[in-house]
């Protein structure tokens, strides 16, 4: 399992359009046997989700997102959790020990930059 983490650095953003980065951690026998980061490509509309597809990730993880974006990971069958905050090995150690369950926060406007995770 692969499962991305939308940061700042090496803590979760608030919004994951606007994180600086995305922490990739590789996940075999519920251990994260690897991690990297990668720089954010860019916030177009649907891009980033499938560019995330594209590296095989099966779970992307953040502090809030788009109903669009939302809705692409959907049909990508990519698990998206939201509503997660601190730092980002910690939310993907807990997703994989299953105690970190989406709080379903969606961002309905784009004016703010960063906070979504308020709304």
């Amino acid at each position: 399992m692969k499962i991305a983490v939308a940061s700042m650095g090496n803590m979760v953003a608030g919004h994951f359009g606007h994180c600086e980065n995305f922490n990739i951690y590789e996940v075999e026998n519920q251990e994260i046997v690897s991690e990297k980061s990668i720089p954010n490509p860019g916030h177009k509309p649907g891009f980033l989700p499938n560019f995330l597809n594209d590296m095989g990730v099966n779970v992307i993880v953040s502090g809030g997102m788009g109903a669009g974006a939302i809705e692409i990971f959907s049909e990508k069958k990519i698990e998206v959790v939201t509503g997660a905050s601190g730092i980002a090995k910690n939310a993907a150690q807990n997703f994989v020990k299953g105690s970190l369950k989406s709080t379903g926060t969606v961002c309905n406007h784009h004016e703010h930059s960063d906070g979504c995770a308020d709304h």
